[in-house]
């Protein structure tokens, strides 16, 4: 979910601005794509780097990922919609991980769309984790270097139990993945669109949706 501080930008707001309506496009798509028959939905919400951005920015972000909470877990329970957060988001506040304690807890045994949300995520420091673990089975005798395969890693992954990624959508412009589900997109369709992200909508989603029902995919065959 990419530029919100430049929609914000272009309107001389200040950046915060540019987040808030970043939440709403959030909403909007969420219910979008329970609409669509969407399976899997995963937003990239804050990256292990983002923590470089100005302290007040952070702030200002958290404190929106903290009334999106307040205001919407209920309306996604009642849509069925089943909250997973992946990445970590124990290192937030105190305050903020027993609110996402609660909407996980609140949405567990929901069977709708799965909407993922990544937090505090990156996807080298995932497959640096995910290295360790099976280094350390190893070490421990449990299992064998020479049998570690793609399954073994995926288990270990913070997606493990759900589809590989099948579209990766990119806003703004922007042509990269940015440390966003690497192992996950092996062969994913990537799509980029010049809009902002507070500017996608459900309209913009169903129109990502006809693109890569345009597409061949062969998986590296024929």
């Amino acid at each position: 979910m990419d530029g919100n501080g430049r929609w914000a930008k272009k309107r001389r707001l200040p950046r915060v601005a540019g987040h808030r309506k970043g939440v709403e496009a959030a909403r909007n798509v969420v219910r979008a794509a329970g609409d669509l028959g969407i399976e899997v939905l995963t937003l990239y919400a804050f990256s292990s780097e983002n923590w470089r951005r100005p302290a007040e920015e952070v702030a200002d972000l958290m404190g929106l990922l903290r009334h999106f909470i307040l205001a919407d877990i209920e309306e996604l329970a009642q849509a069925g919609v089943r909250l997973r957060v992946i990445g970590e988001y124990r290192a937030l506040s105190p305050d903020l991980v027993r609110l996402i304690d609660g909407a996980l807890a609140r949405t567990a045994d929901n069977r709708g769309t799965t909407l993922v949300v990544a937090l505090n995520y990156g996807a080298q420091n995932e497959l640096v984790e995910a290295t360790r673990r099976l280094a350390e089975r190893c070490a421990r005798g449990e299992l064998d270097p020479a049998a570690i395969g793609p399954a073994h890693i995926e288990s270990e992954l913070a997606t493990h139990g759900l589809p590989p990624v099948d579209l990766l959508i990119r806003t703004s412009g922007e042509h990269r993945l940015s440390n966003f589900l690497l192992w996950q997109c092996a062969y994913a369709e990537l799509l980029f669109v010049d809009a902002l992200w507070p500017d996608f909508d459900g309209d913009r989603l169903a129109q990502a949706l006809d693109d890569f029902a345009r597409r061949e995919r062969r998986f590296g065959g024929l």
